[in-house]
């Protein structure tokens, strides 16, 4: 079985889900050009709290993770399946590193479903969500991104949904689809490094705009599991969408083993398209 893509997706605001820009037809464009997979393992950049944990229930609730937005983002539901047996086998690959069985507390955060809602609008794709452990260094998330690469194998894509950029305090309103000179400049350096070595992506931790494009790790810490990914299997990593949103978020997704699969139909949304993103803020 050839291995299942793994994507890397800069999800910005939530109001992603309700619009039809550059970036969220390129996200549908993912679903309709890539081979489908039977289950999803989902890192979202919202599931960031003490403790390492997969979901394991049947059926995930969908979290509304945010205030102030309009009632019509509050009303979606994303009522995918989980899959418990994949949940046990991730739990399982992982060892010695200690994860939990999530039965009953988290489910499908906007992170998840506010992509996954262009991707595979029917929900029928089981999705099981991985936390981010809040108490673990990045070195940690990377080692663990190498420990899941073998679910390739298994028809699984690792769909991690963040922002390389993701500085909310730093906000301009008057950049609706543009960014700082700053989040430029990590933005770029991030991709050099995942397109050379990805297996020394922590050296962008020393960049010179790191501190400002990732004042808190949340964000970021998917891409890791990208690039653990990529070092395990001496895979490579590409760019499939490029952008910055309200100044200081990127819209950057990457792929791995998708460029190929997308490259086959000349008019798929996905080949770097520069859309405009919503104005609405991220939380």
């Amino acid at each position: 079985m050839p291995r299942t893509p793994a994507l890397f997706i800069g999800h910005g605001s939530p109001m992603n889900t309700l619009e039809s820009n550059g970036y969220t037809q390129g996200w549908a464009a993912f679903g309709e050009h890539l081979p489908r997979p039977k289950a999803i393992l989902a890192i979202s950049a919202h599931w960031y709290f003490g403790a390492t944990a997969v979901t394991a229930m049947a059926r995930p609730r969908t979290i509304h993770d945010f205030y102030g937005f309009p009632q019509e983002l509050f009303d979606v539901e994303y009522p995918a399946p989980g899959d418990p047996d994949l949940a046990g086998e991730i739990q399982e690959l992982v060892k010695p590193q200690w994860m939990g069985l999530d039965q009953d507390q988290w489910g499908l955060d906007h992170g998840t479903w506010s992509v996954l809602k262009h991707m595979y609008p029917d929900a029928d794709v089981p999705v099981v969500q991985l936390s981010l452990n809040a108490t673990q260094p990045a070195q940690y998330h990377f080692d663990l991104g190498r420990a899941l690469a073998p679910l390739r194998e298994k028809g699984v894509m690792v769909l991690g949904s963040g922002n390389v950029v993701h500085n909310l305090r730093r906000v301009q309103w008057d950049k609706p689809d543009d960014g700082t000179d700053w989040g430029r400049r990590f933005d770029d350096a991030v991709a050099q490094q995942l397109a050379s070595a990805p297996g020394d992506i922590l050296k962008v931790t020393e960049h010179p705009d790191y501190a400002m494009a990732v004042p808190t790790p949340d964000h970021f810490l998917p891409l890791l599991y990208m690039a653990g990914i990529a070092a395990e299997e001496g895979s490579g990593i590409e760019q499939l969408l490029q952008g910055h949103s309200l100044g200081s978020i990127s819209m950057t997704s990457y792929g791995i083993g998708a460029h190929v699969e997308l490259a086959k139909d000349p008019h798929c949304a996905a080949q770097l398209p520069r859309g405009v993103p919503p104005e609405q803020s991220n939380i």
